[in-house]
């Protein structure tokens, strides 16, 4: 990439960093506020539901405003708004007052992850932009690297609270640089939207909503990013306590789950990246579908004494790593530049939607034991792998519903002969 891209996608790496973290630390660290709190484990899922369904509605809102202010200016909005919602749940004194903090964690993440997201597609050139969602999907290990475990570490000497504030105060950090680095972005504002009648907040908007949905790419890209987050958040709010509390795995050794799974996303986050800008989303896509659905079903369903949680649990992380980067990638192809917020936002609302209903159908399928084990996990971890099996294809179809048209040159003779024959040359 150029340095200026570079430059960019570090910018906004590190703000994915902040609002991945923000959402990642709240589902192991689940088991914990639950016992503090007096929450059943089996409802955990239902706090990461709410942050997830209070993004996608953001992000519905979001889709017809966004590309209509300058993205850096978007981007502080939602992050001031994310850095003190984050901190209010450090307060929280019941599941009420915990869920509501989430929820408005929820409204301004959602917002804040679209914009990153169009910023890096604006600014850097197609045939590289895998190799930026490489490294801004890369924010993804790094917070199951570093944020995830020092935030456990924390809980453990200072409670549950204590990482609330941490993120807050990293996340104060970030935003504060993102504003001074990031240039003042409105070139898409140039392309349209910025003024004109079409430009309010009414009938343009809507207008431009209606054309957008009207494209079956777009609808295919939804599908593909609902499917896949059904299929993940199936899980990701459940592993902790599986782990602790089916498995045994000792709550004091959690934190190397996330930093072994974190390391192994970081790097071939990057690798992951270089391949689908040489081969394309599609087989990218399926090599990590299978790998993951294989990862789901030796844990929760086929899983023996014997087998190691530090040998299958990470690689679930590292699956779905590859994965957002070969999703990332095949999105970022689909929207014109005056529309790309606004895309990136109802991504966001589908996203985070498909998300809260994954974690909202497990904690309806699981139930707690008497002992503290999660029952009907298999059943929970069946339907996340069918579920998977149709992203592949949805992908494929995708990229080829993207897929640049190719213009077959025309012979100059044959260009001269149209020429005289609409001068009057007999046929």
């Amino acid at each position: 990439m150029t340095p200026d891209e570079r430059r960019i996608t570090l910018v906004i790496a590190a703000v994915q960093f902040i609002n991945i973290l923000d959402f990642m630390m709240v589902m192991p660290l689940g088991p914990d506020f639950a016992r503090a709190l007096d929450i059943p484990a089996a409802h955990i899922g239902y706090i990461g539901g709410s942050y997830t369904a209070a993004a996608a509605v953001a992000g519905l809102i979001g889709s017809m405003l966004l590309d209509r202010f300058d993205r850096r200016r978007a981007l502080a909005v939602a992050m001031a708004g994310l850095i003190v919602s984050t901190a209010l749940g450090g307060l929280a004194w019941d599941f009420p007052s915990l869920l509501a903090t989430r929820v408005l964690a929820g409204l301004f993440g959602g917002p804040a992850v679209a914009v990153a997201i169009a910023t890096v597609t604006d600014r850097v050139a197609p045939q590289r932009r895998g190799q930026a969602m490489g490294i801004v999907m890369s924010a993804f290990s790094l917070a199951a690297i570093v944020g995830v475990p020092v935030g456990l570490e924390l809980a453990l000497y200072g409670g549950w609270r204590a990482p609330f504030f941490a993120v807050a105060l990293a996340g104060l950090v970030v935003a504060v640089a993102a504003i001074a680095i990031l240039p003042p972005q409105r070139g898409h504002l140039a392309a349209g939207l910025g003024s004109g009648p079409g430009s309010g907040v009414g009938t343009g908007a809507w207008v431009r909503m209606t054309a957008l949905l009207s494209r079956r790419a777009v609808w295919l890209a939804y599908a593909t990013v609902a499917l896949v987050q059904i299929q993940q958040f199936m899980i990701i709010p459940n592993i902790a306590a599986y782990v602790q509390g089916n498995l045994g795995f000792p709550r004091d050794h959690l934190s190397l789950v996330y930093l072994t799974g974190g390391t192994l996303s970081f790097f071939t986050a990057r690798w992951a990246g270089r391949l689908v800008d040489r081969h394309g989303s599609t087989p990218v896509t399926f090599a990590a579908t299978a790998g993951l659905c294989a990862v789901i079903f030796t844990a929760f369903i086929g899983y023996r004494p014997w087998m190691p949680v530090l040998g299958l649990f990470p690689f679930f992380m590292m699956f779905v790593g590859i994965r957002m980067v070969a999703n990332g990638a095949a999105f970022s192809r689909v929207p014109e530049p005056q529309e790309r917020a606004g895309f990136m936002a109802l991504v966001s609302a589908v996203q985070h939607l498909s998300s809260a209903f994954g974690a909202f159908l497990s904690a309806e399928i699981l139930t707690n034991a008497p002992d503290g084990r999660l029952e009907h996990v298999s059943t929970m971890a069946g339907i996340s792998i069918v579920l998977g099996l149709a992203v592949p294809l949805l992908t494929l179809w995708l990229e080829q519903a993207t897929r640049p048209a190719v213009i077959v040159p025309v012979p100059q003779t044959a260009v001269a002969d149209a020429v005289l024959d609409g001068e009057g040359r007999s046929r």
